[in-house]
Formats: structure tokens, C-alpha cells, sequence
């Protein structure tokens, strides 16, 4: 660990609330794993104490440092205790879990990152997210409940011996401030055996969890007469769960921990267990709508989409197709519409596809684009004479172009280097603001920031050079952000292997 985050951590449990409250009672409490990632969970998010970080899912970042520009740990922590314990602006999901990840195994908790993709926030414990469309199929504002692209939090491994037996091994905590637990912000240790098993019962927060990769998406789509008619998506929640593999920069797929097999025996047990029932639809039946992309969505250039609808009846079907996209955060916060179509007269011949092109144009998606970079496409299906609907969701990322890394000098121990740092312009106008920060655990001590003088042009490229000191031996990663005016949160990496200083 770098210098001064052991006793910045050790300050943080100073800090909390409980220890205030009762220092004998903390204090005698902190051999347990169990008491002290609950600690954690709190005191990395500042809603209820004076917790290391604040939470914000949008712009403006101008008084503090955008959630999409931090690339490690150590800058964040070392801010906390420098600026008096006040929390620090800003922080979404992957940097409380990653703030987390490091608090946790400095305090001796093995802890890894996990991202759940397609992660549902129930609000209301039915393990049901509602979602409200319009006549047109456009989502309607105003719902507290979303599917968030993705979701980060940790596991941490430890025993249970508050549970009774089975329960020991990895458990979730999740520092990001979404629902209260027993009153406070703060979620776990949930044990990932109890959510496998659908067990609701056992400490802490398993209901919560359970939805977050099991709930079912129902979308309520408004018509003609007022009435609303209802279509079930109960497969894309708990997509592709996944975390770093040991020793290597590749993802390990960890779904099988969370949950059985869709639509296995021991799937449908746990989900009896919990009363959700799921309809899985059969593949060879009925309307089908797919959305499918095309190579090459990059920023600033203009692409398609498609929806491909599938009529695997004996009969022909006339339909009317609703296709669009908008511009969406990773929360699933919806952002302006950037390409749609509305098709009234779709007829689909018997046992045959039909594909639609939608083309998405940068004049159109440039200027709305989240710094998250995603486009949440829709394709709504509406049979005239049945009134049944078939909805095709898909997320899209727009890719921001690569970060080139050179380290220029022999790579030792306690000798200078320089590292150059190039990225071309993707897009048809200059970038102003331009900024390049790069950081490395053992190689910069914090955070080396450099700013480019003036604007880079299109197809221009933006370059710097960066000179660093490795103070650590061994393999070491070195990670850049890039941001500007048009352009933000591009990172980079590239690992380093700095040979020992020589005796």
C-alpha cells in the first residue's frame, strides 16, 4: 500500500459514527470481519456521516473532480484526511467499490470488485421494476425505479458466525448510498450463498440484492383507450456478473455464484421460494424483435442499428414498429432522443424476418452523449389485430478512441522515466480543455496532470510527456485519463515491469 493509507484507514474508523457513540463498544467490536465491512460500507459514502465520498450522477462536477476522471484509490483517501475528513466531490458506483476494495484489504478483508450488469434497484421489494411508456413507446419520467447499465460493489470473504451454518465465504457489500439499512446507507455483508438459494431471511439487506440480479422488468405501455398493456422482460436483470481474475486483466465471469441456470430445476425452486414466477419465452413462437449493431461505433462517427423482427407464425402479421434511441446515463437515467422511426404499416410474412436500419448521426448524439457514452435503444413491436407487444431493449456504447502509452527510458527502481501520452481527435470539431492525468501504485506518488495550450484539431493528435520516478519494483500498472470540452473519460493502461534497483 502506498505511504499513509493504513493510518488513514485506521482514521476512518475513528470517524464513524458508532465509535463516537460508544468508543469501548467499537473498538472491542473491530476483530469482527462482519462489524467492520458494515463500518465501510458506511463511511466510504458521506450520507450519514463524515464519510470519504459524495455521490453524483450528473453534471455539473465543476466543484470537485468528475466521478469519470479518478483512476485510483490513493488520491481520494489522501484528499479525505487533507481537507479535515470532508467528504470528497464526487464519486459514482465503481469508485465507492474501488475506495472500498482498497479500505477493506488494507484492514486485512480479502475483497474484490464485482460489476453486475443490467442491475435493478427495487425500491418497493417486489422484485418487479416498472417502467411506463407512452402511446409512442417512449418511456414516461417520473419512476424511482431503474435498470442501471451496470452496477459495482465488492465481496469480501469472511465467516458468518452471527448465521447459522452455510453462510460463510463471500459476501457482498455494496458502499454506494441507494436504500437505507437499519437506517443507515450502507448494505451487507449479504452472504452470496443466501442469494443463490433465495434464503431472505439470513443479515443483511438479502432482499435488496436478490433483486438487484434476479428482478423481473415490466413495462407498462399506454393505449388508445387509457388502458395500459403489459409486457414482461424476466432475462436481462443479473446479466454476464463478473470480476478481475487473479493475476490477470481479463474477466472472470462469476454469474454462477448469484444464481442457478435459467430455467433449471434449482432455478425454479429458488424462484418459488421467493414467490417470482418467471415466463421464459419460447424461442420458436410468436412475434420476436432483436436489436443488432453494426461495426464501428465510434465517437464522432455516424452508424446503424437494426431491428430485426421475426414472425414465427403460419400467418401474415401487420404490425406497427416504434424504433429509437436515446442518449442514456449508466443509472438508466434517459437523456434526448437521438434517432427514431415509427413505422405504421409493418407487414411480416409468415415464418420470416425483416431487418430495419436506424441510422444514429453524430450531429444528433454528440451533443447529448453522458459521459457514460450510452445509447438505450428501444424497438416496440405492435400487433394490430392481437394488441400484443414484443419490446427489444438494448444498450449501446459509443467508443471513445484509444490512449497510446509509451514509457521512454529503462524501466528500474528510483530512475526517471518519461511516459508519452497520444490520442487522435475522433471527432469533426477541436477539443479545448485538454487534460491528460496519469497515475500508478508505485510508479508517481498520486497523480500526474498535465494540460495541453491549445485546441487539437480534428484528426490532430493531442500529446504530452510525462516524467515519473517508479519508487516500487515488479509489475506495475499505469493508468491515464484523457479529458476536454467535447470529449471526457477516456482511460487507458498499460503495464510496466520496473526491474529492482541494482546493489
Amino acid at each position: 500500500f502506498e505511504d499513509e493509507i493504513l493510518d488513514i484507514c485506521l482514521q476512518l474508523l475513528d470517524t464513524n459514527p458508532k465509535f463516537f457513540q460508544n468508543q469501548d463498544r467499537d473498538c472491542s467490536r473491530r476483530n469482527s470481519p462482519v462489524y467492520i465491512s458494515r463500518v465501510v460500507s458506511a463511511m466510504v459514502n458521506c450520507n450519514d456521516d463524515q464519510g470519504i465520498l459524495f455521490g453524483r450522477w450528473k453534471q455539473p462536477y465543476d466543484d470537485g473532480v468528475s466521478p469519470m476522471v479518478w483512476s485510483g484509490s490513493v488520491d481520494i483517501l489522501q484528499r479525505w484526511r487533507k481537507y479535515g475528513c470532508q467528504p470528497v466531490r464526487y464519486g459514482q458506483c465503481w469508485v465507492f467499490a474501488a475506495v472500498a476494495c482498497t479500505v477493506l484489504r488494507c484492514l486485512g478483508i480479502p475483497t474484490r470488485v464485482i460489476t453486475n450488469y443490467n442491475s435493478a434497484h427495487d425500491t418497493n421489494s417486489n422484485l418487479k421494476i416498472e417502467q411506463y411508456l407512452d402511446e409512442n413507446g417512449k418511456v414516461q419520467a417520473g419512476t424511482r425505479e431503474y435498470i442501471w447499465n451496470f452496477h459495482c460493489w465488492v465481496e469480501g470473504w469472511m465467516a458468518r458466525p452471527d448465521l447459522s451454518e452455510g453462510y460463510d465465504g463471500w459476501q457482498v457489500l455494496d458502499p454506494t448510498p441507494q436504500e437505507k439499512s437499519e437506517g443507515v446507507y450502507c448494505c451487507g455483508p449479504t452472504p452470496v450463498k443466501a442469494i443463490k438459494e433465495g434464503e431472505l431471511k439470513p443479515k443483511y439487506d438479502v432482499p435488496f440484492v436478490f433483486a438487484e440480479v434476479n428482478a423481473d422488468v415490466v413495462y407498462w405501455m399506454l393505449q388508445s383507450d387509457s388502458s395500459r398493456k403489459k409486457t414482461v422482460d424476466s432475462t436481462s436483470v443479473g446479466r454476464n456478473i463478473s470480476t478481475k481474475s487473479v493475476g490477470r486483466d481479463t474477466r472472470e465471469d462469476v454469474t454462477h455464484n448469484y444464481k442457478y441456470q435459467e430455467g433449471s430445476e434449482e432455478e425454479k425452486a429458488v424462484l418459488e421460494k421467493v414467490n417470482l414466477r418467471k415466463t421464459y419465452p419460447m424461442e420458436e413462437e410468436g412475434l420476436k424483435v432483436k436489436i443488432k449493431v453494426s461495426e464501428g461505433m465510434n465517437n464522432g462517427c455516424d452508424f446503424d442499428i437494426f431491428a430485426v423482427v421475426s414472425n414465427n407464425t403460419a400467418s401474415e402479421r401487420m404490425c406497427r414498429l416504434m424504433f429509437g434511441a436515446r442518449a442514456a446515463g449508466y443509472n438508466g437515467a434517459l437523456g434526448p432522443e437521438c434517432g427514431s422511426k415509427d413505422l405504421l404499416n409493418v407487414a411480416l410474412q409468415p415464418y420470416a424476418d425483416k431487418t430495419v436500419p436506424l441510422r444514429i448521426l453524430y450531429e444528433k448524439y454528440g451533443g447529448c452523449l453522458t459521459q457514460d457514452n450510452m445509447i438505450k435503444v428501444m424497438a416496440l413491436l405492435q400487433d394490430y389485430e392481437t394488441k400484443e407487444i414484443v419490446l427489444g431493449v438494448r444498450n449501446i456504447y459509443v467508443k471513445n478512441p484509444d490512449i497510446k502509452i509509451r514509457v521512454l527510458g529503462e524501466p528500474v527502481q528510483n530512475r526517471k522515466l518519461v511516459a508519452e501520452l497520444t490520442l487522435t481527435n475522433p471527432l469533426p470539431g477541436p477539443l479545448s480543455g485538454c487534460v491528460f492525468t496519469m497515475e500508478g501504485a508505485g510508479l508517481t506518488k498520486g497523480q500526474k496532470v498535465q494540460e495541453l495550450d491549445s485546441p487539437v484539431g480534428p484528426g490532430e493528435e493531442a500529446k504530452v510527456r510525462v516524467d515519473f520516478v517508479p519508487q516500487q519494483s515488479g509489475l506495475r500498472k499505469m493508468v491515464v485519463d484523457f479529458e476536454s470540452d467535447k470529449l471526457t473519460g477516456v482511460k487507458g493502461y498499460r503495464n510496466v515491469i520496473i526491474a529492482p534497483l541494482s546493489k
